[in-house]
């Protein structure tokens, strides 16, 4: 909590928070452009999770991975940005929020995920024409569960 405390103090000083809080304009875009990071994460990586999973099994891994990774990797850096701006302008409350707590710690866990999923297996795509091990199908659920409840947790914050 403490570093989160300091983040939004800095984030203050500089005048991020005052004014990703001052204009009634701000807010509402940047919430938008959170909102659209999200489904280009999960919409992206989601598919690819989904087929490794199981579903579409005519379509080839590795060429939907390949496809649609980047989009993914764009709706994070997007969220990211964005991300920090939504935090700028309630920095003080959201560092003292469980709920945001818990939404970071997922996001820890499901970047964590994605890194050992992509150290693991990556050059192994290729092969994964019929039958995907199973704890390469299991990160790919866990990938699919994590980035869904960190996205339910954001919209969460609103109400707690």
């Amino acid at each position: 909590m403490e570093p989160l405390l300091t983040a939004a103090a800095w984030l203050d000083a500089v005048g991020i928070g005052p004014w990703a809080r001052g204009s009634s304009l701000v807010y509402p875009v940047v919430n938008t452009l959170h909102l659209l990071g999200l489904v280009m994460l999960v919409g992206g990586i989601g598919i690819v999770d989904l087929r490794i999973v199981g579903a579409w099994p005519s379509l080839p891994i590795d060429a939907l991975s390949r496809a649609l990774t980047p989009v993914a990797v764009g709706g994070l850096i997007l969220m990211v940005g964005s991300g920090a701006i939504l935090f700028a302008a309630d920095g003080t409350a959201l560092a003292r929020s469980d709920i945001f707590l818990r939404k970071l710690v997922l996001i820890g866990a499901a970047l964590a995920n994605a890194v050992a999923f992509r150290v693991l297996w990556r050059d192994r795509q290729a092969g994964w024409t019929g039958s995907v091990p199973v704890a390469a199908r299991a990160m790919a659920a866990l990938s699919l569960l994590l980035w869904l409840s960190a996205g339910a947790l954001g919209r969460w914050i609103a109400y707690a």
